[in-house]
């Protein structure tokens, strides 16, 4: 019973020194990490968990129908089984990032184990796209103490706001209600497109695109939804001068 007690111990503190504190220090210290800035009038929409055949389509209709430009962070074995979207999203001025090739979480994996998720799901995107990707998105946020490493030479892109969308008890009033809440300036939202992935719910994708549409047709003229890239770049240029410390 000791040796067991002893190994469980060992487990658990492993864990919290390779996984949880590394990712509660780097997110909520906006170490290497982007996951906020002071960006006035502009917001990044993103997507995560896609392409789907259905619903990714429906959110290219609905973001083309409101002029609004997102970045999304595909899977790589998604994206593989359907270019034709990720061609879709690049050609109508959208951005496309890394999520990993499968859906698994960095802290289940080895540094380069996680390593190879990424650059393998860059491969995907470059060869798809003919565009070379700036961004990465762990599955879950979810970082190791290694991430600053297996991530190079993308940048890590957390969020400003994660609204639970993947779960269809929220619905479609509560999510409207949490997007809404979410629109500010230098916003980083989050949303899903694919309901495939551990987690989320059959379905749930539809309720985000009702939700959204909701929301872009009162807010799409008063804030200008921009590609990650455009709202990092921007923010970076009005950083420039501050203390290095200051730097997300």
């Amino acid at each position: 019973m000791m040796i067991l007690l002893i190994a469980i111990c060992v487990i658990a503190i492993f864990f919290i020194l390779y996984s949880l504190l590394p990712t509660i220090i780097m997110r909520g210290l906006s170490i290497g990490v982007f996951n906020r800035c002071d960006v006035k009038e502009k917001i990044a929409l993103t997507f995560d968990d896609g392409p789907h055949p259905l619903y990714t389509p429906r959110l290219l209709d609905l973001l083309k129908k409101y002029h609004v430009q997102a970045t999304f962070f595909v899977v790589g074995s998604f994206a593989e089984a359907h270019p034709e979207l990720l061609k879709r999203m690049v050609s109508e001025g959208h951005e496309v990032g890394i999520h990993h090739y499968r859906h698994t979480s960095n802290w289940l994996l080895t540094p380069f184990a996680s390593r190879r998720e990424v650059r393998k799901t860059a491969e995907v995107i470059e060869k798809i796209t003919g565009q070379s990707p700036r961004f990465y998105r762990p599955p879950w946020g979810h970082l190791n103490v290694f991430s600053s490493w297996s991530r190079r030479p993308y940048v890590l892109v957390i969020w400003t706001h994660i609204l639970g969308d993947w779960n269809k008890k929220v619905g479609r009033k509560r999510l409207e209600s949490r997007i809404r809440q979410s629109i500010r300036d230098g916003a980083i939202i989050v949303l899903h497109d694919n309901d495939q992935t551990p987690g989320a719910d059959e379905g749930a994708p539809e309720i985000m695109l009702d939700a959204l549409q909701e929301v872009l047709k009162d807010v799409y003229d008063r804030f200008q939804f921009v590609t990650v890239s455009a709202l990092y770049d921007e923010s970076r240029g009005k950083e420039r001068h501050l203390p290095p410390m200051q730097l997300s």
